[in-house]
C-alpha cells in the first residue's frame, strides 16, 4: 500500500536556546555574604544576565521579514511579553514569550512553551547591527518557523543546573527547568555549600592543572567540527574539576600537517596563535579576561594593551606602531561570523599580520581530537560518529570514512545504539534498505526514544508497503516530538492513503499547531475539507 510523500526528519543541528526557571540569580548568590563586591560586579555580566524572565528588561520592537512577506512584533502587555507574526490575509498568530536568552549586548531571542514542549522564538534582536530578523539559518525562509526546539545542547552554557528533558523526549522539561538564571558562581567555581558552611575552601580554576583550569572555559567556548557524547554521559553533567574529555570530546577537520582548516571559536583560534605556541599553558582565558567585571568602553583599549604588555616590553611597545594603542585593532580584529547573521566574532589567532582564509581542502581532510589526544584519535565510536556528523552537515565524501570507523565501533561493542543507528543511516543514504532496516531494528530494541532511527525505520517501512508498522513508529515518535513537522505529516498521510480522513485530520492539525505556516500541512487539510475528503488541495 503506497503511503504517499515521505518527509524525512531534518538532520540540522539548531544552535541556540533557553530556559524556565525559579526565582535565584548571582545577586542573590550565597557567596555574596563574604564576597560582596565581586559578586555585586559579577551581577553585571554578559555571562550573569545569560538568561532570565522574559518580561526582565524586555527588549521590544518589530520588523517585515522580506522572504516570508512575513510582519513580526515583540511587545509587552500587562507585564507579559508577546510575539506576534502575520501575513497579510494569511497566517497570524502569537506566542507568549516565556524566558530570554543573552544579555542584549551581543543579542538576545527568547523561549515559548507549546503543549509543555520548549521552543526558541523565530525571532532574535542583532546588537552588532541593532536590528531585530529571524534567527539564524533562517534569513531566506518564505515560512514562520514556529518549531525550533530548545534542546539540551542550546541550553548548556546559558545557564547553570538545569533538569534534563523528559525522558523519550528531546525538549520536554519538568518545571522548573532550571534552578537559577543565568551562569551562577558555582559554574565555575563548583559547589558551593560546603565552603559557605565553613568546610573547606571553594575551587579556584587558576589553581587547578592547566588542562582541567582551561576545561572549565571549554565547556562552553569551544565548538569544533563535531562534538560527540561519551557513552552514558552529557555535557550537562560536566562539573568544575572534572575532566572534560570523559563526558563529550570534540574533533575539528585538518590539514595534512595537523592545522586546523577552522577557527570558528575561541579556544580553536587560541591555539592556532604563535602566542599560545610560544607561552604553553601559561596563556589561556584568564590572562586577558576578567569574568568578575564587564570592562567599560572607555576602559577597553588600556585593559587589553596591559594585557598584551604583560609578555611584551614596554620597551617593544614604544617602538611599534605608537600611533595606534589599540593592539587589538590589528591584531584581533573583529569579523562577521559566518553562522550567524549581524554578528561580529573577535578573531583569537593573535595573527602578526591579516591572514587570507585557508584555501579549500583538494581532498578528504583529516579529523582530529581538539584537544589532541592518542586515545579519542584511536577510539572507533567517537570518531565514526563524529566522521558521520561531518556527513550529516553536507560533506558526503566522507561517508566511507564514517562507515569504516563505525564498522570498527560495532566490532568492538555490537550493542551500542548511537553506532547503529548512524550505520544504519549511511547503508539507508547507500540505497540498501534491507542492512538499514536491521540496524534501526537492533538500535531501537536497546534505545527505544531515539527519534532518527524511529522516523527512519518507519520511512523504509512504508516504502515496503508495511503502512501498518510505520504508523506504529510515527505515532510513537510523534507523540514525543510534536514539533518535528515531517513525522506528523507522514502519519497524514498514511491515514489519508488508507480512507481514514478523521485520523488524517487530527494529525494535520496537530502539526500546524506547532508550525502554522507548514505549506504541506495547509494544502493537505484544505483537500481533507474538500467534499469529498482528498490527500491533495
Amino acid at each position: 500500500m503506497k503511503v504517499g510523500q515521505i518527509f524525512p526528519r531534518s538532520q540540522a543541528a539548531l544552535l541556540f536556546l533557553v530556559v524556565l526557571l525559579v526565582a535565584s540569580s548571582v545577586a542573590q548568590s550565597p557567596c555574596a555574604k563574604c564576597h560582596a563586591d565581586i559578586v555585586r560586579s559579577y551581577s553585571t555580566t554578559a555571562m550573569a544576565n545569560a538568561s532570565g524572565p522574559a518580561s526582565l528588561n524586555p527588549l521590544t520592537g518589530a520588523f517585515h521579514h522580506e522572504p516570508s512577506d512575513v510582519n513580526y512584533k515583540i511587545e509587552l502587555r500587562d507585564g507579559h511579553l508577546f510575539l506576534t507574526y502575520a501575513r497579510t490575509n494569511d497566517v497570524h498568530g502569537q506566542r507568549e514569550l516565556l524566558y530570554y536568552i543573552g544579555q542584549g549586548r551581543r543579542g538576545r531571542t527568547y523561549l515559548f512553551a507549546d503543549d509543555g514542549f520548549l521552543f526558541e522564538s523565530p525571532v532574535n534582536w542583532y546588537a552588532d547591527e541593532k536590528k531585530w530578523d529571524v534567527a539564524p539559518g533562517y534569513t531566506a525562509s518564505r515560512e514562520i518557523p514556529m518549531n525550533l526546539p530548545a534542546l539540551p545542547s542550546c541550553l548548556e552554557c546559558h545557564t547553570s543546573n538545569f533538569r534534563p528533558p523528559i525522558a523519550g523526549t528531546e525538549n520536554r522539561y519538568t518545571l522548573p527547568v532550571f534552578t537559577a538564571t543565568g551562569i551562577t558562581c558555582e559554574r565555575c567555581h563548583g559547589p558551593s555549600d560546603a565552603h559557605a558552611n565553613g568546610k573547606g575552601a571553594i575551587l579556584n580554576p587558576a589553581k587547578l592543572p592547566a588542562d582541567r583550569r582551561d576545561q572549565i572555559c571549554m565547556q562552553c567556548h569551544l565548538e569544533g567540527d563535531a562534538a560527540i557524547e561519551r557513552p552514558g554521559k552529557h555535557l550537562y553533567d560536566f562539573r568544575p574539576g572534572d575532566d572534560l574529555s570523559q563526558f563529550v570530546r570534540y574533533y575539528v577537520m585538518a590539514d595534512e600537517h595537523g592545522s586546523s582548516l577552522r577557527a570558528a571559536s575561541q579556544f580553536e583560534a587560541l591555539a592556532q596563535s604563535t602566542c599560545k605556541k610560544k607561552s604553553g599553558d601559561k596563556l589561556w582565558c584568564g590572562t586577558c579576561h576578567d569574568p568578575h567585571r564587564t570592562i567599560a568602553p572607555e576602559e577597553r583599549v588600556s585593559f587589553y594593551r596591559s594585557k598584551c604588555l604583560s609578555c611584551h616590553s614596554a620597551e617593544f611597545s614604544a617602538k611599534h606602531h605608537t600611533e595606534n594603542p589599540d593592539c587589538t585593532a590589528c591584531h584581533m580584529p573583529a569579523s562577521q561570523s559566518k553562522d550567524v547573521a549581524h554578528t561580529e566574532v573577535t578573531d583569537h589567532r593573535i595573527l602578526r599580520r591579516p591572514a587570507a582564509p585557508p584555501a579549500p581542502p583538494t581532498s578528504l581532510p583529516k579529523l582530529v581530537p581538539f584537544p589532541y589526544s592518542a586515545e579519542a584519535d584511536n577510539d572507533a565510536r567517537d570518531k565514526g560518529l563524529a566522521w558521520q556528523a561531518i556527513v550529516n552537515s553536507g560533506m558526503t565524501d566522507a561517508q566511507p570514512e564514517a562507515e569504516r570507523w563505525l564498522r570498527k565501533a560495532s566490532e568492538y561493542d555490537k550493542n551500542d545504539p548511537a553506532v547503529l543507528s548512524a550505520l544504519a543511516f549511511l547503508s539507508q543514504k547507500r540505497g540498501d534498505t534491507e542492512t538499514a532496516r536491521a540496524l534501526y531494528t537492533s538500535a531501537l530494541s536497546l534505545n527505544p526514544s531515539e527519534l532518527d532511527a524511529e522516523n527512519n525505520l518507519a520511512i523504509l517501512e512504508a516504502r515496503a508497503g508495511h503502512t501498518r508498522r510505520a504508523v506504529e513508529l510515527w505515532e510513537d515518535a510523534f507523540r514525543r516530538a510534536p514539533g518535528h513537522s515531517g513525522i506528523g505529516m507522514n502519519l497524514a498521510l498514511a491515514f489519508c492513503s488508507t480512507g481514514q480522513y478523521d485520523a488524517a485530520r487530527q494529525f494535520t492539525t496537530r502539526v500546524l499547531e506547532f508550525n502554522p505556516d507548514l505549506p504541506a500541512a495547509r494544502h493537505l487539510l484544505s483537500g481533507l475539507n474538500a467534499s469529498p475528503p482528498k490527500c491533495a488541495p
